[in-house]
C-alpha cells in the first residue's frame, strides 16, 4: 500500500481523533466503502497506539493507517512498532522528521510560514501540513506554492464548504470532526463520508 497512490485515488485523510478499539472496523468500513484509503489516528486518542495496531490489523492491505500529533522522535518509533506506515504532526520539528525517515516512513510535518516549510524539506519532509489551513484560504496556499514545491496538504478547519477550493490547490486535505468525532456512530461516519467524496467527485 503505497500513500501517493492512496492520495491519488481518495484525497481525504481521515482523522480519527478519539476513537476507540471497538469503533474501529465499522469506521474503517465506512471510509473503506466510500473509497477513503488513508487513516490518521492523532497520539492524543487515548489508547492510540493500540488503536493504529488494531486498524492496521484490521484493515490489512485496504487501507493504509498512519498517526498525527506526533511529537517526538520516541513516539515515531512507537508508532512504527505499532504498524503505523506515516506521521504528522502540528509542527516542523526537524529530529521527528528524520527519524520517521530513518525508519522508512512517510513524513508529513506541520508548518503556517515559508521558512517553516523550507527547514522540513531541508530535513527531509515528504509532504507538507498547512496548519491551521481553514483560517487562511487556498490564495495562502498559493503564495506559499510560489516558493514551496513539496506537496501542500490542507489540514484544519477543512470542511464540507471549503473542500472544492482547498482541492483546487492541494493534492489532499486532512478532515477531522466533519468526518469523525467522539460517538459519531459508524453509520453516521459513512453518510459523512459520502457527502464529502461527493464534493471531491464534483
Amino acid at each position: 500500500m503505497n500513500f501517493e497512490k492512496c492520495l491519488e485515488s481518495s484525497p481525504l485523510i481521515a482523522i480519527l481523533r478519539g476513537i476507540t478499539p471497538a469503533e474501529i472496523p465499522g469506521v474503517c468500513d465506512a471510509l473503506f466503502e466510500n473509497g477513503i484509503m488513508l487513516l490518521e489516528i492523532p497520539l492524543n486518542t487515548p489508547d492510540a497506539l493500540t488503536c493504529i495496531a488494531e486498524a492496521v490489523r484490521y484493515a490489512g492491505d485496504r487501507q493504509l493507517i498512519g498517526a498525527g500529533t506526533v511529537l517526538s522522535s520516541e513516539d515515531v518509533c512507537r508508532v512504527n512498532s505499532s504498524g503505523g506506515r506515516f506521521i504528522i504532526s502540528p509542527n516542523t520539528d526537524t529530529a521527528v522528521i528524520r527519524k520517521t525517515k530513518e525508519l522508512g516512513l512517510i513524513s508529513i510535518p506541520g508548518f503556517f510560514t515559508p521558512t517553516e516549510g523550507f527547514t522540513a524539506i531541508a530535513a527531509g519532509a515528504d509532504y507538507l501540513k498547512l496548519f491551521p489551513a481553514g483560517c487562511m484560504g487556498k490564495g495562502y496556499v498559493k503564495d506559499l506554492q510560489a516558493v514551496i514545491k513539496k506537496p501542500i496538504l490542507a489540514v484544519g478547519g477543512i470542511s464540507e464548504e471549503n473542500l472544492k477550493d482547498f482541492l483546487s490547490v492541494c493534492p489532499g486535505a486532512g478532515i477531522g470532526s466533519a468526518l469523525y468525532k467522539n460517538g459519531k456512530s459508524a453509520e453516521e461516519v459513512r453518510e459523512s463520508a459520502r457527502r464529502l467524496m461527493a464534493v471531491v467527485k464534483a
